[in-house]
């Protein structure tokens, strides 16, 4: 008899810690919980930088509107850009660029990032015959082209010049800059290039076209 009540209080106090557990179980869960969307939240915010600091100094997609650099790209093409190219290295021969053409009318400035492809360097000279693009005088082997262009040569050789797919048959020496390069689209006859504008400051220059990303069955290194 004497027994009981001790027996009795010691169910009471083995069931009051219990219920102690379960609150801190509880509260642990909660604290679990926040840590985990906390720990989301910074890996989100973390991921938008990263992206946000690629997309302005690394690496930028663009995509391909107008003809003027068929046939190695079709319009709506998307093409990745590395921006890190020529902050290490300098503009090389055949590289393709996209570049920012800034026009002017009036008080309003217009920017257009139009891609070519680098033909003339700093220092050289680009003349254009019988459209054949010569640098310093000696002619310039273009693998990139299509062949009914480079046959234009032959072509432009008999002929008056117009419906060629040069585009520009003849062109006289234009002096490139030391830190300006000279740009002519891939579709001679369909391209806005130095060939009218002149050659464009490095400066200008948005970054390499490194690859074809879209449509999948065309991707391809350029």
């Amino acid at each position: 008899m004497t027994n009981e009540p001790a027996h009795g209080e010691a169910n009471e106090s083995s069931s009051s810690p219990q219920q102690g557990d379960s609150g801190v179980h509880d509260e642990a869960r909660r604290q679990r919980g926040w840590r985990q969307i906390r720990e989301w939240v910074t890996v989100i915010v973390v991921a938008v930088v990263i992206a946000t600091l690629l997309r302005t100094f690394v690496v930028q997609q663009y995509y391909i509107a107008g003809p003027s650099m068929e046939t190695t790209l079709w319009g709506n093409d998307r093409v990745l850009v590395n921006k890190l190219s020529y902050r290490i290295g300098d503009p090389q021969r055949g590289d393709v660029i996209v570049f920012d053409r800034i026009t002017t009318n009036g008080d309003t400035v217009q920017h257009d990032d139009l891609i070519k492809r680098v033909i003339g360097l700093g220092g050289e000279s680009v003349e254009i015959r019988d459209c054949r693009v010569f640098i310093d005088g000696e002619p310039l082997l273009e693998p990139w082209l299509p062949e009914v262009t480079v046959d234009q040569g032959d072509v432009a050789a008999t002929d008056s010049g117009s419906d060629l797919n040069c585009g520009t048959a003849n062109l006289e020496p234009v002096q490139v800059g030391e830190n300006e390069v000279f740009l002519i689209g891939d579709n001679r006859a369909m391209s806005f290039d130095s060939r009218m504008f002149g050659p464009i400051d490095r400066g200008l220059i948005r970054g390499k076209a490194m690859i074809v990303i879209w449509p999948f069955d065309s991707i391809t290194l350029l």
